[in-house]
């Protein structure tokens, strides 16, 4: 597999570089980690200058390598992450665009590119978390409607979102994967209750999610009813296959910092730290390979990343944890004070193995989708 890019891709890297260069300085002062709404404009207002400016669209429309060019040009640049818009732009968009209706990705995608409106997205529930096919939130047919009722947990960015993209089960009665449906569900819709949850770094992205009896339209319906778990799959597969891409150049950066750091700590003396820092750079290496790898394999199969991305998900995820091991090493005592460098970050970390599927999870499918092994009984 070619895993080199083309003279229009470099032409397309360098074009992005300059316009990051020109652009950045220009930016206004982040908000506060606590300050949700502050944070929506914030992210909001770079989607906006994105699509000003021709690159929003990359997100969707581009080949899967010139979207990894763009994640990894904006993510060296220091270019805002997209934060509130990450379930929009990485989970339901290209959701939307790959499984929605033509009178669906007209209404749904132009507002997330132009920087309008925010998704979250209402998976999870208290007792169906890693094992999602077990979720109890029900939706009767009503008409034009299904009603939905129940709740959601870790729905990330519910405080500030527009729409929340949902599972919900619309045949109790169906095996378990079969009766599940997957809805657009306007977030102003009367009838939902939204709980922030405060995580172990004091932020508060996540929350509780009760609906009690909310009217969805059945137009807001992605696919097929009872096809859910599907659709899905396919939401699953951009989460796992390309959305943390930007976070691996993110991780080598670090990476680069805390060798410094070591130097400065006089930690760079000793052999065991060097050869720990020397096998991470491995590492994220060869992660970015397979993100390569992952992004060529999805660009021959339609666009749609496959269950590669299992193995980068499981992998990164504890690569992540290590690499912020190491930061603590490196700090010392200083890796406990919330306001230096890697420490938040830490902390954060522990939540990779769990968010977007957990590593059990990620085993369980890399041995039977990929090596070909039995289910468990």
């Amino acid at each position: 597999m070619d895993l080199s890019y083309t003279p229009e891709e470099e032409e397309f890297r360098a074009r992005l570089r300059e316009w990051l260069a020109r652009t950045l300085p220009g930016l206004p002062p982040k908000p506060s980690p606590a300050d949700w709404p502050g944070r929506r404009a914030y992210d909001l207002g770079w989607q906006r200058r994105l699509y000003d400016a021709g690159y929003a669209g990359v997100q969707w429309d581009a080949s899967p390598t010139t979207r990894l060019i763009f994640l990894e040009e904006t993510e060296k640049a220091g270019a805002p992450y997209v934060g509130a818009n990450f379930v929009g732009l990485l989970h339901a968009g290209p959701t939307i665009a790959a499984e929605g209706t033509d009178a669906q990705r007209d209404r749904w995608l132009p507002p997330i590119l132009r920087g309008e409106e925010v998704w979250c997205q209402g998976f999870s529930e208290p007792d169906a978390g890693s094992d999602l096919a077990a979720l109890r939130t029900r939706a009767r047919r009503d008409g034009d409607h299904y009603v939905v009722t129940g709740s959601k947990i870790w729905t990330s960015h519910a405080e500030v979102a527009d729409w929340c993209e949902l599972l919900v089960r619309t045949d109790p009665d169906a095996p378990r994967h079969r009766g599940i449906t997957w809805l657009a569900m306007p977030m102003d819709a009367p009838g939902i209750t939204v709980r922030p949850l405060r995580t172990l770094a004091g932020s508060a992205e996540f929350a509780e999610v009760f609906l009690d009896e909310v009217r969805v339209p059945v137009g807001n319906r992605v696919g097929d009813e009872n096809d859910g778990w599907r659709v899905t799959m396919v939401t699953l597969s951009f989460e796992r296959g390309t959305a943390f891409a930007g976070e691996v150049v993110a991780c080598r950066r670090v990476l680069a910092e805390l060798a410094v750091e070591a130097r400065r700590h006089g930690r760079w003396d000793d052999p065991a730290l060097r050869r720990r820092l020397g096998r991470l750079n491995a590492e994220f290496r060869a992660l970015w390979r397979l993100t390569q790898w992952n992004v060529s394999a999805a660009e021959a199969s339609g666009g749609v990343p496959g269950v590669g991305g299992s193995v980068f998900k499981l992998r990164y995820s504890h690569a992540r944890q290590e690499l912020y091991d190491a930061a603590a090493d490196v700090l010392g005592p200083d890796c406990l004070d919330l306001d230096r460098p890697w420490t938040l970050d830490r902390l954060s970390a522990l939540s990779y193995t769990i968010a977007a599927g957990t590593s059990q999870i990620q085993h369980s499918i890399i041995a039977e989708r990929i090596l070909g092994l039995p289910k468990g009984r």
